[in-house]
């Protein structure tokens, strides 16, 4: 759709107030949220980490464009329809040492909405919240993402603190995750884009539950 296809590029080129008005189309023309939420402002962001990557874009500009982003999940958020049958829960956080949760924030809503109880626990997540949080709330399965390569190391710990500690799946994600790392650290899965991570999720998730 272009709609979604202008919200993307709002985002990219930072447009705050563009990507708003964009926002409150969607939800006019009949759009649904979660649609807009993947195709359109996920989609910006993932086009913004990648001229992050190609140094096209630097810190500032991320955060602008984590900032229009949020603007236009608070205009979709409340329209996105929730699944009436719990499916589980999952415990999220960004590792120890990084702050940056945008990924997480959008996987966070992307699952409610599919029916999956969800335990946020937002930046800078210690092994002991998380070891915490997964007895606390009986987790299935455990989100875990960084930003920063300077973090992987961190990740790869709290995965096998938490792997020995018998979770029930431990998935990981954010931009400099691969999928022979994960396997490498003894990780369940990782996925390429907030979509895709939703689907493994549910997929781990339903297998954990059998």
């Amino acid at each position: 759709m272009d709609l979604l296809k202008s919200l993307s590029r709002a985002v990219v080129d930072l447009r705050r107030e563009e990507v708003v008005r964009l926002s409150e189309r969607a939800i006019t023309e009949g759009i649904p949220a979660d649609q807009a939420i993947t195709e359109g402002l996920a989609d910006g962001m993932r086009l913004v980490g990648e001229k992050f990557t190609a140094k096209e874009y630097f810190v500032p500009e991320v955060l602008a464009a984590g900032r229009a982003l949020y603007a236009g999940m608070d205009v979709l958020s409340p329209h996105v329809t929730r699944a009436g049958d719990r499916r589980g829960t999952a415990v999220l956080g960004v590792v120890q040492g990084d702050y940056h949760d945008i990924g997480k924030n959008i996987v966070k809503l992307m699952l409610s909405a599919a029916g999956v109880r969800v335990i946020d626990l937002g930046k800078n997540v210690t092994v002991d919240r998380l070891l915490q949080a997964v007895e606390e709330e009986e987790a299935d399965v455990v989100g875990l993402s960084t930003l920063m390569t300077t973090t992987l190391v961190t990740m790869a710990e709290q995965v096998d603190a938490l792997q020995r500690a018998g979770v029930g799946a431990v998935l990981v994600g954010g931009a400099p995750v691969t999928a022979g790392f994960a396997r490498e650290i003894g990780a369940d899965g990782t996925a390429d884009d907030a979509g895709g991570a939703v689907d493994l999720f549910l997929q781990t998730m339903d297998r954990v539950r059998e």
